[in-house]
C-alpha cells in the first residue's frame, strides 16, 4: 500500500488513511476486490518501504465519490501542478486547464485494519529495491501483487528478518507460495471475519479469561490494547499450546517478539535490552517482577526465549571481557 501525498488518486480528493493502522480505497480503484482478511501487505510511499502487516478486518459501506475529469477527453488521469499555470494538466491528452470537470458516482468504500501486526520498516528498502519485488514489472496500480519470497529474503539481509517472521506467524499456512499485496497508500459496515492464525481468537479468549485485563509485564490495561502473545515461535510449531502464551500490551508484544524484552527464567524478572535504555517507560521495567504468577509451562517457554535472545549476548560479553 502506498501512503502519503505521492499516491495517485484517480481524479478524486484522496483517501482517509493512518499508515500504521488502516488503509482506505473504493470500488473505482483497480484490484479493489483483490485484498482479503488474512492477506499480508507491505506499505510504501513510492520512495521507500514503510512497513509490513496482515489485514485483520475489512469494513465496507456504500457511498459517493467525486471525480475530477479532464474537460477535453474526460479522463481522470490529471495532475495538479505546484507552480505552472494553468494548474491542471491531463496526462492522457496533455490538455492544460484551470478547473476540472466534476462528476459524482456511487461506489463501495473499503477500509482495511492491520494495526495489530504492524511493523515499521521506515526506509529499510528504497524505491528501486521495493519496486523490484512487484510481480508484474511496470505495474503502476495503487494496489499491486508483491513477490513475497525474495521480498522477505531482502528484509532478512537488511536485518529485519523478524518482521517477516511476525507476518508469517499471523496468517494461514500456504502463504509462502502466494504473492502479497503492495498497496500505494492513499490518503459504514459489513465486517469480514478475521482469520489470521488458526484458532488465534480462541487462544486469546482462553488467556484473557485466565489472566484478566492485565499485561504480564506492565499491569492493568484495556482489552483493546492487549494481545495474546505466544511464548514460542508459532510460525515454526504451527499450533497453540496450553499455557503457551501471555496477555501483553501491543507495544510490549512487539518488543518481546524481537527479544528486546525477556524474562530471566530463574528469577522471573524482566530483562530490558540496552537499546531501550533511552526510553524511560521501558527502562524502568528492568529487573522488575512479572505482574502475575507464572505457570511451570510458561517458565519453560520463557527459558527457551531467554536462550535465544540473551545467552548468546551474555557469552559474547564474557568473551569480550577476557
Amino acid at each position: 500500500m502506498a501512503a502519503g501525498d505521492n499516491r495517485g488518486h484517480g481524479g478524486n480528493s484522496g483517501y482517509d488513511d493512518q499508515v500504521d493502522a488502516y488503509y482506505s480505497w473504493d470500488s473505482n480503484v483497480p484490484n479493489h476486490k483483490k485484498l482479503a482478511v488474512g492477506d499480508p501487505i507491505a506499505l510504501w510511499d513510492k520512495t521507500r518501504l514503510l512497513g509490513v502487516s496482515v489485514i485483520e478486518e475489512i469494513e465496507t459501506s456504500r457511498g459517493q465519490k467525486t471525480l475530477s475529469r479532464c474537460p477535453h477527453c474526460a479522463t481522470t488521469r490529471i495532475s495538479r501542478r505546484k507552480r505552472a499555470t494553468p494548474q491542471f494538466r491531463c496526462m492522457k491528452c496533455h490538455h492544460e486547464f484551470e478547473v476540472p470537470r466534476a462528476e459524482t458516482i456511487e461506489v463501495q468504500h473499503y477500509k482495511a485494519r492491520y494495526d495489530a501486526a504492524w511493523t515499521s520498516l521506515d526506509g529499510i528498502l528504497d524505491e528501486s529495491e521495493t519496486r523490484s519485488f512487484a510481480v508484474n514489472a511496470g505495474d503502476i496500480n495503487a494496489m499491486r501483487p508483491l513477490d513475497w519470497v525474495p521480498f522477505r529474503e531482502a528484509l532478512a539481509m537488511k536485518g529485519a528478518g523478524r518482521a517477516g517472521d511476525r507476518v508469517a506467524a499471523r496468517i494461514d499456512f500456504g502463504w509462502q507460495d502466494k504473492a502479497i499485496s503492495l498497496v500505494d497508500s492513499p490518503q459504514g459496515f459489513n465486517h469480514a471475519l478475521v482469520r489470521v492464525r488458526r484458532g488465534q481468537q480462541q487462544f486469546r479468549e482462553q488467556i484473557l479469561a485466565a489472566q484478566g485485563n492485565m499485561c504480564a509485564f506492565t499491569g492493568g490495561a484495556p482489552p483493546r490494547v492487549l494481545e495474546a502473545g505466544h511464548l514460542y515461535s508459532y510460525a515454526q510449531l504451527g499450533t497453540h499450546f496450553n499455557h503457551g502464551g501471555l496477555m501483553l500490551r501491543r507495544d510490549i508484544h512487539r518488543l518481546f517478539d524481537d527479544g528486546l524484552l525477556a524474562v530471566e527464567p530463574s528469577t522471573h524478572r524482566i530483562d530490558v535490552a540496552p537499546s531501550l535504555a533511552d526510553y524511560p517507560q521501558y527502562a524502568r521495567l528492568h529487573d522488575q517482577p512479572m505482574t502475575l504468577r507464572l505457570r511451570e509451562e510458561q517458565v519453560g517457554w520463557l527459558a527457551i526465549h531467554w536462550e535465544e535472545h540473551r545467552q548468546d549476548i551474555q557469552r559474547r560479553v564474557r568473551e569480550h571481557a577476557r
